[in-house]
């Protein structure tokens, strides 16, 4: 499995917009920094994946998330690759037995298909959106997406 994390919230993300011609789309923009954090473990052999949003990023939420994928494949042993944020190689990591990590070379998300969910997802459901309150957003990131992402949340 390939494993990343990504920062959702309030801080809008204006991109290039289709519009008709003659009209020029306006896009609202926010500067609130409250944020939420998508753990998401994905197999591309399979299209399995795991998926928890968490209000932070640090060693103990990483170690919850592993320890809920490895307790779903319980009966397997899961090689889960992933970057090297601190998080992934803090002292306090806790690693299932039925699990073991591998990390990417620095500065490769490239070799990361789980990049990808991010890119999809900023693009598709969050460009040119401005959300009143974090949880406007959260329910935003629970609620959107391919059927098999939204069953795993």
């Amino acid at each position: 499995m390939f494993q990343d994390e990504a920062r959702f919230g309030r801080m809008s993300d204006p991109r290039p917009c289709w519009a008709p011609p003659g009209m020029r789309p306006t896009v609202g923009l926010a500067l609130v920094r409250e944020y939420v954090y998508a753990y998401a473990a994905v197999s591309p052999a399979d299209g399995c994946l795991h998926a928890m949003v968490a209000p932070s990023m640090n060693t103990p939420t990483m170690s919850r998330f592993l320890r809920q994928v490895a307790r779903q494949h319980a009966e397997e042993f899961v090689i889960m690759v992933l970057d090297g944020a601190s998080s992934h190689r803090g002292e306090k990591l806790v690693v299932p037995s039925n699990m073991r990590l591998i990390a990417l070379p620095p500065y490769s998300p490239e070799l990361n298909p789980a990049e990808l969910l991010w890119d999809d997802l900023r693009e598709k459901e969050f460009a040119n959106r401005v959300f009143e309150a974090l949880p406007a957003a959260v329910a935003q990131l629970r609620s959107t997406g391919w059927d098999w992402i939204i069953r795993s949340l």
